[in-house]
């Protein structure tokens, strides 16, 4: 039964565990608040330009400065059964916003715009803030896994090629291709981030309302001013209906997911009972089996990665059915999925950091499962260095349970080469040393 205190709206993230604890910058909430802001932003946007009177600006901004004052004038639960409606949520909110400031002030709020001017340029504040978030918690991140890079540089190891040994690596090096990975998808994000651009078009994107309101001049100033107000890019035209900030925001955000994806499932898979070979800190446990370690955060970045190609895939479909000069419903579909995303990223990127800084790696594991097909390991080389007939004896020689130096010996001799530097699998790592250089040494 639910409590009488209780939303049956808010989402508390029962069933995305991914995510919980790192969502506060997403929240309905936070997205009311942005909602707020963006509306203060066009009026104080107004009086840069010269049209509005400033203290009739500054009005509207103090009425809103708090949060418990936003919290007062705009009841969460109410305006979300008032967007029904309208199909949105600014329509409401204009109304309780003009409530909440002085009279003489209130035709300065909404002055010109649209909804999707409003919700918009929200959503893309909301999108900063998270991506900006984002990014630090991969930058720790990284910082972790470049840790572990260099101080597993020389463990020697299997590389595994479709799930069986391939030839020799390093655990380092493996650390150092996740490296690589988390920090393109970063720099991608935070690039896209600093240029998300602000939405400001009018009833039909020419920005007539604005003309007709401050003039030309004032009105080809005013979306300038109002971006510089939220911290968000110029926009160079309104994009009611050219929806790249969102599709790129949202392939850069799985961008980030599938990097960490890759992380979640090697872990997963080093941690396998016959493979041991990596360890999560904390672990979790099972409801049935108490002996079980599980790894948990590597089964929840996981979840996040498998989600998010889905929800991106919502915002090309939603962009590409952006028609006529304002969206019908596409428009609508954007909202849920692109927070989502964003969502997914912060707990992803999070759940990563604790993940990595407490990654337990088992050299002894990694040494004996290299073991586990002997000079089978180094047969590439073998076959390279003597021949296709070399390799035949060896494997062959392995196979049998024979003695594969005895084998190879007068293939080695042969050629001038030391049979057991041959077959030492920390001689064939090519430049896996210099690789995990370059992946610390990068930008």
């Amino acid at each position: 039964m639910r409590s009488r205190t209780e939303s049956p709206a808010l989402d508390h993230g029962l069933l995305s565990p991914v995510t919980t604890g790192f969502d506060e910058a997403v929240t309905d909430a936070a997205i009311r608040d942005a909602l707020v802001g963006t509306e203060a932003a066009l009026a104080r946007a107004w009086a840069k330009v010269g049209a509005a009177p400033t203290e009739l600006a500054d009005a509207i901004s103090n009425a809103f400065a708090r949060r418990d004052d936003i919290a007062r004038a705009v009841d969460l639960d109410a305006l979300a059964r008032a967007a029904v409606a309208g199909g949105n949520p600014v329509i409401p909110l204009v109304g309780m916003l003009r409530s909440a400031v002085p009279a003489e002030a209130r035709e300065w709020v909404h002055r010109g715009a649209t909804s999707q001017d409003i919700l918009d340029s929200a959503l893309m504040v909301v999108a900063q803030q998270a991506a900006g978030e984002t990014v630090a918690v991969l930058r720790d991140a990284e910082t972790a896994v470049a840790a572990l890079a260099e101080a597993h540089r020389n463990d020697v190891g299997a590389a595994r090629s479709l799930t069986q040994h391939g030839v020799p690596t390093t655990f380092g090096l493996r650390a150092a291709n996740w490296l690589r990975g988390m920090k393109r998808a970063a720099g991608r994000l935070e690039q896209l981030a600093a240029d998300l651009p602000a939405q400001l078009g009018g009833a039909g994107g020419t920005l007539a309302s604005f003309v007709q309101i401050g003039g030309s001049a004032g009105a080809a100033r005013l979306p300038a001013a109002f971006a510089a107000e939220l911290g968000l890019a110029v926009p160079h035209a309104p994009w009611h209906t050219t929806r790249w900030p969102v599709t790129e925001l949202g392939d850069a955000l799985v961008q980030v997911l599938d990097a960490l994806g890759v992380i979640a499932a090697d872990v997963a898979t080093l941690s396998r009972t016959e493979i041991g070979e990596a360890h999560e800190h904390a672990a979790g446990g099972s409801s049935a089996m108490p002996q079980k370690q599980n790894p948990t955060a590597a089964v929840l970045i996981r979840s996040a990665a498998v989600r998010a190609p889905h929800l991106a895939a919502t915002l090309h479909t939603a962009s590409a059915l952006a028609v006529d000069e304002r969206p019908d419903g596409s428009w609508h579909a954007e909202w849920p999925a692109l927070r989502e995303l964003s969502r997914l990223a912060l707990g992803a990127s999070g759940t990563a950091r604790r993940l990595l800084e407490g990654l337990r790696v088992d050299s002894d594991a990694i040494a004996r499962n290299l073991r586990m097909t002997g000079s089978l390991i180094v047969a590439e080389r073998v076959s390279i260095a003597l021949g296709e007939e070399a390799a035949t004896a060896l494997i062959e020689a392995a196979r049998a349970g024979t003695d594969v130096t005895a084998a190879l010996a007068p293939y080695a001799a042969s050629a001038g080469l030391d049979v057991h530097e041959l077959l030492d699998p920390a001689e064939y790592l090519g430049f896996a040393s210099s690789l995990i250089d370059s992946a610390l040494e990068e930008e």
